[in-house]
């Protein structure tokens, strides 16, 4: 793991678009697409500002987020619907974007489609995750009944996570420690602390554990 402090989150913010801008143009020069998996909530958004404006090929960058809540686009909880007002905008609007919720299926029956879907984007070209507190990462929560299936090497590229009313799916833990580069943004004491205690516990423990051995962590207060 490589940790990089900043002074300050806008700081963080641009340098990482920066970053990211950069290893996608480098993906794109020896490969046909760089496939780009992201994180929902509101802390990523500041770099998807500064990223749609970069200057490359984004009509060969596949956009897919790290998880989902199986809701429609309409909704506000919807990862998509994020994703694509502050990463699919400006130059970046001819990004393909790979969606995992399916209208009129459930999750479970979404699944063989998903799959097939995801196939021609693995490994990941470039993979940015979150952490919550609790150490999770996509929609990997340390606990969940189905948490040693997904982190299972021989899981699927995705899981179904129930969460009340509301199912999830994720890219597992496979598919995410495959990514080719991996970037994980937090900020605040209480994630650099939650950082620090995931580095000595298990996957299971601390689902971040998956992808951190090759991963840049990216942190300001």
């Amino acid at each position: 793991m490589k940790l990089v402090e900043y002074a300050d989150r806008e700081m963080l913010m641009i340098d990482l678009a920066q970053h990211l801008a950069g290893q996608l143009n480098e993906c794109l020069m020896t490969h046909d697409h760089a496939s780009f998996a992201v994180p929902g909530g509101t802390t990523p958004g500041p770099v998807f500002d500064a990223l749609c404006a970069a200057d490359l090929d984004w009509s060969r960058v596949h956009v897919m987020p790290s998880d989902e809540r199986w809701v429609p686009e309409s909704s506000e909880r919807s990862n998509a619907r994020l994703i694509k007002e502050r990463l699919l905008t400006g130059r970046a609007s001819a990004a393909q974007f790979v969606p995992f919720f399916r209208e009129g299926q459930g999750a479970e029956a979404a699944m063989p489609d998903l799959a097939e879907a995801l196939a021609p984007e693995l490994p990941i070209s470039l993979l940015l995750l979150g952490m919550g507190a609790d150490m999770h990462t996509a929609s990997l929560f340390p606990g969940a009944a189905e948490l040693d299936a997904a982190l299972a090497s021989v899981a699927p590229v995705m899981a179904i996570h129930p969460e009340g009313q509301e199912t999830r799916v994720t890219l597992t833990g496979p598919a995410l420690a495959g990514a080719m580069n991996t970037h994980i943004l937090i900020t605040g004491d209480e994630k650099r602390a939650a950082l620090e205690r995931a580095q000595q516990l298990t996957p299971q423990e601390a689902p971040i554990k998956t992808v951190l051995a090759n991963a840049t962590v990216h942190w300001a207060a």
